[in-house]
């Protein structure tokens, strides 16, 4: 803040000497520019800050994180192939593990696309805002759930493990920034062996592999 002081002092100096041949040119005591633009940068600043604040941390991590070029992503196992094994922490092992209980089966288009499904959950203000917190709401009652596998009764465990090496490749590069473009905003999804009662009321944005997808209307406000 300093150096911008000093360089707005030197402004005003600066027009007072050009001016100075011409007419008498006096800056008043009563209200230093240099602290009235102290002041307003302070207040804009301090808002800033406040906005931000409001905003969640995982969604300002998420929208920091930079999209790879579309030409980088290709839906075919050659290519996910060539890419190196994946790590990650909490949210990465929660994302691998649905996309292997949910859609090891699918294509690999339609394991993009699942992942979608949970990421845009956690975009949207309506769901939790990590990974794992969309993977597991609900979780407690048998059945009441919002993805089977984990209130079904039955253990977790990884008995492909090449299968859970590429979904962990998926749930990788989703979460480094992919573009989501498969399901239109899709949140909802279901496979075609099922007619679910919600489904009727939804938009339907996509068809891939064994799965429908889905997102709900749009609500509209009278007010």
């Amino acid at each position: 803040m300093a150096w911008f002081k000093k360089g707005a002092l030197a402004a005003v100096t600066g027009l007072a000497m050009a001016l100075g041949a011409n007419a008498d040119v006096t800056v008043s005591t009563s209200t230093n520019p240099i602290e009235e633009i102290d002041g307003r940068l302070s207040r804009l600043l301090g808002a800033e800050r406040q906005g931000l604040s409001a905003v969640n941390q995982r969604r300002l991590e998420a929208l920091a994180l930079p999209a790879p070029a579309a030409t980088d992503l290709r839906y075919d196992a050659e290519w996910l192939s060539t890419q190196p094994a994946a790590t990650g922490g909490e949210q990465w092992a929660c994302l691998a593990e649905a996309l292997y209980f949910e859609a090891r089966g699918e294509t690999l288009k339609g394991q993009f696309a699942v992942a979608e499904v949970i990421l845009n959950r956690v975009s949207s203000r309506s769901y939790p805002d990590s990974v794992c917190g969309v993977i597991n709401q609900g979780t407690g009652k048998r059945y009441q759930c919002q993805f089977t596998y984990t209130c079904d009764g039955h253990a977790e465990v990884i008995h492909e493990p090449a299968a859970f090496e590429r979904v962990g490749k998926v749930a990788r590069i989703m979460l480094d920034g992919a573009s989501r473009t498969l399901t239109g905003g899709a949140t909802f999804y279901h496979t075609k062996a099922v007619n679910p009662s919600w489904a009727r009321k939804f938009e339907r944005t996509a068809t891939i592999g064994q799965h429908y997808f889905y997102r709900k209307p749009l609500q509209l406000s009278l007010n």
